[in-house]
Order: structure tokens, then sequence, then C-alpha cells
């Protein structure tokens, strides 16, 4: 696992055409944008399991354009189109 330290608008960027941004730091949470393709999924590790597993009844049913502080989501930016679940 690679680690990296990155302050509060700071960045990383994966294979090109992810971009992982701190956008805010409150507390023991850190809440990060991403920015990927469209056809790039991009979940939540207790959504990908229960997707995994087939268990669509613990999928939240959260739009990416509504992902806000009640699920602990950055909104997910315009141009990334991924899914903020």
């Amino acid at each position: 696992m690679l680690v990296l330290s990155r302050k509060k608008d700071e960045s990383i960027v994966i294979n090109n055409d992810i971009t992982i941004v701190v956008v805010e730091i409150r507390g023991d949470k850190v809440r990060l944008g991403v920015e990927a393709p469209k056809e790039v999924p991009v979940h939540r590790r207790e959504v990908y399991e229960a997707i995994a597993r087939g268990d669509a009844a613990d999928v939240p049913s959260v739009s990416s354009a509504a992902a806000g502080d009640d699920l602990g989501n950055a909104a997910v930016p315009p141009q990334g189109g991924a899914d903020a679940g």
C-alpha cells in the first residue's frame, strides 16, 4: 500500500485520469473529492461490498448530485461523473 500525506486542497492523480482531492479535514474525518471518467465506477467500500454480494437492499440510493453531509460524502464534481456511492 502506498501511503501519502496530503493537506487540504492537495490532490493525487491515479492513471492520468483519476484525481483524488482533499476537500476538507474536520476532526478525525477527511472529505475527499473524486474526479474520474464517467465509465469508472467509484464507491465507498461498504457500498462496493454490498454490490459485490448482490445485496441491493444494502446499497444506499444516493445520486451523485445529491451526495452530501448526511452520508459524509463530498459532492462529486460534475466533470467527474463518478458515483458518490
